[in-house]
């Protein structure tokens, strides 16, 4: 019996069938995991220490991270949506809701590109009070997106392990991942004019060495409740550490804390690639059902159906060693 594919009638109906089907524009539910975050940029003056590596040169940890950013972004898959926000005193301030990452992808790394310390507002950097602050911008919008926040974990003025500031948020509330970036070993921190112009380093007499609650003096919010004394053991490890305050290393057992403590990840930034893989986490994807276009699988069949005499006849050609 000739084989049905032998038959060049057949194969040529069931091949102009399959177009005629692809013109009726056909579409098959199903689920596909998409992804919405609002990445969080803390642009305070720690994130200029330059222990990081572009290009095999010194790069500051801001530069890095939005490096890895711009280049992460090609990885979303269509329809997923991003938003930038940045981070320095204690807030977190939001500058445009999350937007579809193809269509907007040039206004994307157009935007972060402009993102620098110069548009910070004050030069503390309070880790914790951002971090919360993040996680209540993401729960103010539809959806509740996820939230990227990345940071050297660099408190400044620092904190005392027993008055940590302490917070009502329910752990997982909100998802995402905290990104850290930095060497772990401390190095000088640069001091910028306001147009963003070297001056050199902070020096130890130019930046607060112990926690104001050792000073006797208040937060920077009034009344804020503090972490119960010896809450959790993991945070004796980043209180002050009085003279070497002007220096700053990523604090990864502190961010490591947080994370836990919030329902995060923690990724520690060391390429796009890796970026890539932290916040397309399967735990951070939301399956939304789509209608599958039909057309391109349809059409790669009839071309199939046509082309397959010939590829068995190359094949013989070939020799059974081929």
């Amino acid at each position: 019996m000739t084989p049905w594919w032998r038959s060049e009638r057949l194969r040529l109906a069931l091949a102009a069938l399959l177009l005629v089907l692809g013109f009726a524009r056909p579409t098959l539910p199903w689920k596909r995991a998409l992804f919405e975050h609002v990445v969080v940029l803390d642009i305070t003056q720690s994130m200029n220490v330059e222990d990081m590596q572009l290009d095999g040169k010194p790069a500051a940890r801001l530069a890095f991270a939005k490096r890895a950013l711009h280049e992460a972004l090609s990885e979303l898959p269509c329809g997923s949506r991003l938003g930038w926000a940045i981070f320095t005193e204690y807030r977190t301030y939001l500058l445009y809701t999350p937007v579809e990452v193809c269509a907007n992808r040039a206004e994307l790394r157009a935007s972060l590109a402009s993102l620098d310390g110069r548009m910070a507002w004050s030069g503390n950097s309070e880790i914790a009070k951002g971090l919360h602050s993040s996680l209540q911008v993401a729960k103010a919008l539809p959806g509740t997106p996820s939230v990227v926040f990345i940071t050297d974990g660099h408190e400044a003025p620092p904190l005392h392990p027993r008055h940590r500031p302490h917070f009502d948020d329910k752990p997982g509330e909100v998802a995402g991942v905290l990104v850290g970036v930095g060497e772990l070993k401390p190095s000088p921190i640069p001091k910028l004019d306001p147009l963003g112009r070297r001056l050199g380093f902070w020096a130890a007499d130019e930046v607060a060495q112990t926690d104001l609650r050792s000073q006797g003096r208040g937060a920077s919010v009034g009344a804020e409740a503090m972490a119960e004394e010896g809450s959790d053991p993991a945070a004796a490890g980043m209180g002050a550490t009085p003279g070497t305050e002007h220096l700053s290393g990523l604090h990864e057992p502190y961010l490591k804390l947080l994370a836990a403590e919030n329902g995060l990840a923690y990724h520690r930034l060391r390429d796009a690639r890796g970026l890539s893989r932290a916040w397309r986490d399967e735990a951070l994807a939301r399956p939304v059902p789509v209608q599958g276009d039909l057309r391109l699988p349809l059409a790669a069949l009839a071309a199939l159906l046509l082309l397959a005499p010939h590829a068995v006849a190359l094949l013989r050609r070939l020799g059974p060693d081929r």
